[in-house]
């Protein structure tokens, strides 16, 4: 059975909607995903966009200003409700993996 899309979320996915808490353009986005994970985390042009596309589909985010071919987006409240739930859901495994390997 395919699983539903976003119902678990790649690094680079939780890493956009995370710096799209504050509004930001595509070139800011990616700046900021390799300064806040130290550059573990890479997010290029072609998998940003096509992901930004796909979070305006679904309604996780929406476009605040285009100046040209620069544009910014903001998290919905529905983005918001998609990234909490990432975070509980990696908390959860989290715990599981104490309760086995933290005794």
């Amino acid at each position: 059975m395919a699983r539903e899309k976003f119902s678990t979320l790649t690094e680079q996915m939780f890493y956009i909607l995370l710096c799209l808490r504050e509004e930001c353009c595509g070139m800011d986005v990616m700046a900021r995903v390799n300064e806040l994970t130290g550059g573990r985390v890479a997010v290029g042009p072609g998998t940003l966009y096509n992901l930004l596309e796909q979070f305006l589909a679904a309604g996780y985010i929406v476009e605040t200003r285009a100046e040209g071919r620069r544009r910014s987006y903001q998290l919905t409240a529905e983005g918001k409700t998609l990234l909490q739930n990432e975070v509980e859901r990696l908390q959860a495994q989290v715990r599981d993996y104490e309760k086995l390997f933290e005794r």
